[in-house]
């Protein structure tokens, strides 16, 4: 066995007996009264009709899968799937339940939980790269399959909050560590070995869970999780939640204190907790390295990482991606919590033969398009809390940068129709968070991070209010050419860029340029 995987069939068996069988749900979905956290047997109503998410745990994808998927949202959606920011998938525009026999045939193909009570908990989340990045000290993909398949067979799981979330990191160069998750078991080398570090959300909303300095073997990472799980079910089963929300798992944690926790962990092991005063402070950086051509661990294999517009693609583009990775790589695609999708296993000989392919298909690679880093939430079209039609204005943003600008580097443009930030819970460069102004739409301008205000925090320093969209795209060029002109160097990024400066003199820097006409059409 290749050094760093264990076995599946080794990981389920050190797991306790599942507390029951699971059994087919074929009757008709029933609609969830709650707007959030949306499943298969649960939908969300939205502005658009029904909305259901399908957990795709690691992101990968089988032809039958894709197959299926895009069936269904052709039969009882809008004829396009979204792609979310845990990887997941939505079907939107539904106007009344699936048939049982497309049910069947979901769970036939593992795209639906056995037991419906479980299928609404967060996906399981692994780096799009695991077990072919060229960095990883071990494959993930193992882990994530046995403990979604031991998750989904434990209806007594049912009482978590369907945000109840777990992530395994293997040390690969696409790095999910970073990623809001309840849970995230971090691979890192000590020695000869490699061992997990376990780190748990303690923050806030968005923010990246903390090393809490524990050590864990690869092996015996489950039975750790199994523990937190049965301790995280017992508390939740004590609370009366008919009269208030499920708990999230860091309630628990702020309420019993992070050691008290860790030592009832403990006492659910048949094995010692492994404590280290190491603490895990890796500087992370996202190279966008899910997008665009990237050699594998494997000789002579690739991967291509595409855009999709918003998360967005038309069931003809997926069933056209699925054909391409099962006639040229291994049959199965990876979404990826940026809301893309990788093409793996390929073979670099035929790599710009797919590339093209790829681009028939109406698809961008390149991680400099306008498209690679702009995120939208749904908006006035499929959100009642919504301001503005952030999908339009972001697709209408885009088509203008096309044509005014060449971008050198990743820019992450974040639209939010409302202060919920729904669609990103992490700083962007540049955030829009629209708001209803006198009868039309507006939004309010946020840069970088490190907002003094610890209510805008989530999207930066407030730069412009109730900037009408209309003259939006303008002003987003400006900035970007004010940026490309004036940082210190090639590598220095938007956000550090900004950070040199305060408010009053980005305004400044900003008029400036406008009088002096920096704004134009893209030679």
């Amino acid at each position: 066995m290749p050094t760093g995987l264990v076995s599946v069939g080794c990981l389920c068996r050190l797991l306790p007996a599942s507390h029951g069988e699971g059994v087919k749900v074929l009757s008709a979905l029933a609609v969830s009264p709650f707007a959030t956290c949306p499943g298969l047997f649960q939908p969300s109503a939205a502005q658009d009709g029904l909305l259901l998410r399908l957990r795709i745990p690691g992101g990968l994808l089988t032809v039958p899968q894709c197959e299926a998927i895009s069936d269904l949202a052709d039969q009882f959606g809008g004829g396009y799937v979204e792609v979310t920011n845990r990887a997941n998938v939505q079907i939107r525009e539904l106007q009344a339940g699936i048939t049982t026999e497309m049910l069947d045939r979901l769970q036939n193909l593992d795209l639906a939980a056995p037991i419906a009570a479980v299928d609404s908990l967060r996906n399981i989340m692994c780096s799009p790269t695991a077990g072919i990045d060229r960095q990883q000290l071990l494959d993930t993909r193992p882990f994530v399959a046995a403990w979604n398949r031991y998750l989904t067979t434990r209806p007594d799981f049912a009482v978590l909050s369907p945000k109840f979330s777990v992530c395994f990191d293997g040390g690969e160069a696409v790095s999910v560590r970073d990623r809001p998750n309840d849970i995230s078991l971090v691979a890192v080398k000590i020695g000869e070995a490699v061992w997990f570090r376990l780190h748990l959300n303690l923050g806030e909303r968005g923010a990246a869970p903390c090393d809490v300095k524990v050590l864990i073997k690869p092996e015996e990472s489950l039975q750790v999780l199994s523990a937190i799980a049965e301790i995280y079910r017992d508390y939740t089963s004590a609370i009366d939640t008919t009269k208030r929300r499920k708990p999230r798992l860091k309630e628990l944690l702020h309420d019993w204190g992070v050691e008290n926790f860790l030592q009832a962990v403990a006492r659910h092991l048949p094995f010692p907790l492994q404590r280290s005063e190491r603490t895990d402070n890796v500087s992370l950086t996202n190279g966008y390295q899910h997008l665009a051509i990237h050699s594998q661990r494997q000789t002579g294999l690739s991967y291509i990482g595409t855009i999709l517009p918003l998360g967005r693609l038309e069931t003809q583009q997926l069933r056209g991606l699925a054909t391409l990775a099962a006639h040229y790589g291994s049959g199965i695609l990876r979404f990826t919590p940026w809301q893309n999708v990788l093409l793996p296993d390929l073979q670099t000989s035929q790599i710009a033969v797919v590339q093209q392919k790829v681009e028939q298909l109406g698809l961008h690679t390149s991680a400099t398009h306008p498209q690679s880093a702009i995120v939208a939430c749904s908006g006035t079209t499929g959100c009642k809390s919504s301001a503005t039609n952030t999908q339009a204005d972001a697709l209408a943003l885009v088509t203008y940068l096309e044509q005014h600008i060449a971008l050198d580097c990743p820019i992450n443009i974040h639209f939010s129709g409302c202060e919920k930030s729904c669609a990103q819970h992490h700083t962007s460069d540049i955030a829009l968070v629209g708001v209803a102004q006198n009868g039309y739409e507006a939004y309010h301008v946020y840069v970088g991070e490190d907002a003094s205000d610890e209510d805008s925090a989530k999207f930066g320093r407030s730069l412009y209010q109730n900037y009408a969209f209309t003259q939006l795209p303008g002003l987003v060029e400006q900035m970007l050419r004010v940026y490309q002109n004036q940082r210190l160097h090639s590598q220095e990024t938007f956000k550090h860029f900004v950070k040199r400066h305060t408010i009053a003199e980005l305004q400044q820097i900003l008029s400036s340029s406008s009088d002096c006409g920096l704004m134009g059409v893209k030679g």
